[in-house]
Order: structure tokens, then C-alpha cells, then sequence
């Protein structure tokens, strides 16, 4: 399983990214999909994660410090997750990492790197 993920960059407080993180198979092969944050000096966090069900329906979770400012969802046809990131703040910045689970697996793709200027 292969996880690429792109988008990041440098951005002005208040401003907008997305990023997308494109996966080698089928999206439905996982059970969650999630995006996780590691800021210097700092443990890696998660961010933002969607569950991957065979029925219908999807959960979401966004961690306190982006939750109504994030958004985070899927395209089933291009397999890939994104991470809409709005109202960016400085205490954004990080390397952000996509990553995928099933069942015990779990799957990480390289980061790529959010600044976020004041």
C-alpha cells in the first residue's frame, strides 16, 4: 500500500489549503482513513479521520483544535482523502501525514509540510 500525499505549502493566517493524499488500491480496502499532524518538538497527532463502512453512512472525528475548520473527505473514484483546511492559524503549522488502517495494519505516507505565517 502506497500513500501520496500533496498540497501542502506556505500560507498566510486566515488563508486556505487542501490537501490530498492519493492511495495505490481501492479506498474500500481500508477501514479508516485519517490525517495526522507533527509539529517540531512535538508528538504526531491526529487531526482528522473518516471511517471507511460497507453500509451507509460515514463518521467523521476532527480533534478539538481544528474541529469547524477542517473538513476532512473522500473521492471513491479517484481513492483519494482530502483535507480541507480553512481559517488557517501559525499553531497549524506541521508536517501533516495521510494515513490508512485496516483492521491491525496501518499504512503512512510521507508528510508534507503546512506553514502557516502570521
Amino acid at each position: 500500500v502506497q500513500l501520496q500525499a500533496s498540497g501542502g505549502g506556505l500560507v498566510q493566517a486566515g488563508g486556505s489549503l487542501r490537501l490530498s493524499c492519493a492511495t495505490s488500491g481501492s479506498i474500500f480496502s481500508f477501514d479508516t482513513l485519517a490525517w495526522y499532524r507533527q509539529a517540531p518538538g512535538n508528538q504526531r497527532e491526529l487531526v482528522a479521520s473518516i471511517t471507511i463502512p460497507i453500509g451507509s453512512g460515514r463518521t467523521t472525528n476532527y480533534s478539538e483544535a481544528v474541529k469547524g475548520r477542517f473538513t476532512i473527505s473522500t473521492d471513491n473514484t479517484k481513492n483519494v482523502v482530502y483535507l480541507q483546511m480553512d481559517s488557517l492559524k501559525p499553531e497549524d503549522t506541521a508536517v501533516y501525514y495521510c494515513n490508512a488502517r485496516w483492521t491491525s495494519l496501518n499504512y503512512w505516507g510521507k508528510g508534507t509540510q503546512v506553514t502557516v505565517s502570521s
